[in-house]
């Protein structure tokens, strides 16, 4: 057995202000309550809120506090994100630290949510990171978790772990959960998707194992999520398969060649025939306003 424990913080986040104190203060009121904790997770943009003029260079000052309080209670934390500024850019950024108080590295969103998260750059590089003598980790960030392409290539470097910050608020939260339901399963891995709150989303932070069960399902306020896991779990599941049926990683191992769609000489006419990445417009009587100057205001009222 190789037992690891990982506390989710799910907390109202506030846009425009610094949530920074109260996310010091659920830290320590945690650790007082669970000493046997080993890594602590808040939810996507938990620092300053979903607002992009909040956006700073790294490292940086908050990241401090936030390595000071790693260090404090000698556990692994995942402080959310924070928005940075890069090369004339704006990041979704997830830092990782470790027991020490140091910065082992740090994940740009792959996914902004487009169209709406307008104004945040896409990251390139993935995050994986192995917790010694316990296991492997990788970061994902909200949206990244709807292109199975991401945690995928988590999984077959061998990520054991997924931790999956989210801020989702809209009303797509249940297709979420059944993603990370599916995204446990199909990587046969562990998930802790943790969301926020009032401005930080609508909660429901789910833990999922690697046979795709629900481990934990959050309510709508605020919760502290300590879970004790065991890898051992992943190793089994990807050995012998899930619940010792089907072994997706084997099968993706044995075919993966097949999928040319990601050659990037390959076309694709009907990706580029469904549009461009843009919000909808309004629809009146199934006309879209758009075209509405091409027709006559009597044609409207028939």
């Amino acid at each position: 057995m190789t037992p690891f424990s990982i506390a989710g913080i799910q907390m109202k986040v506030r846009a425009g202000i610094s949530n920074v104190p109260m996310m010091k203060h659920k830290l320590d009121v945690l650790m007082s309550i669970y000493p046997w904790v080993d890594m602590v997770m808040f939810s996507e943009l938990a620092p300053f809120g979903p607002l992009t003029h909040n956006a700073m260079p790294f490292p940086n000052t908050i990241e401090d506090e936030f390595r000071a309080m790693a260090k404090k209670h000698k556990i692994w934390l995942v402080p959310g994100s924070m928005f940075q500024k890069k090369l004339g850019k704006v990041y979704n950024t997830a830092s990782v630290i470790n027991p020490d108080g140091e910065v082992i590295g740090r994940y740009d969103k792959m996914f902004p949510f487009l169209p709406y998260e307008q104004g945040v750059a896409s990251g390139e590089e993935f995050l994986i990171f192995d917790v010694p003598n316990v296991g492997r980790f990788g970061l994902s960030i909200c949206y990244d978790m709807w292109f199975p392409e991401t945690s995928r290539t988590l999984a077959v470097q061998g990520v054991e772990v997924i931790l999956h910050p989210s801020l989702t608020g809209t009303i797509d939260r249940d297709i979420e959960l059944a993603n990370a339901q599916a995204t446990a399963a199909i990587n046969q891995c562990f998930i802790f998707d943790i969301n926020g709150l009032a401005d930080g989303g609508t909660g429901r932070s789910i833990v999922c194992g690697p046979d795709g069960r629900i481990m934990y399902l959050a309510g709508t306020g605020p919760e502290m999520i300590p879970i004790e896991i065991d890898l051992d779990r992943v190793r089994s599941s990807r050995e012998r398969g899930v619940l010792r049926l089907g072994q997706p990683l084997k099968s993706f191992r044995d075919h993966r060649e097949v999928f040319r769609i990601y050659d990037k000489d390959q076309k694709l006419p009907y990706l580029d025939s469904i549009g461009p990445l843009l919000k909808p417009k309004q629809v009146t009587k199934g006309i879209d306003l758009d075209v509405l100057e091409n027709y006559p205001d009597e044609s409207l009222n028939q």
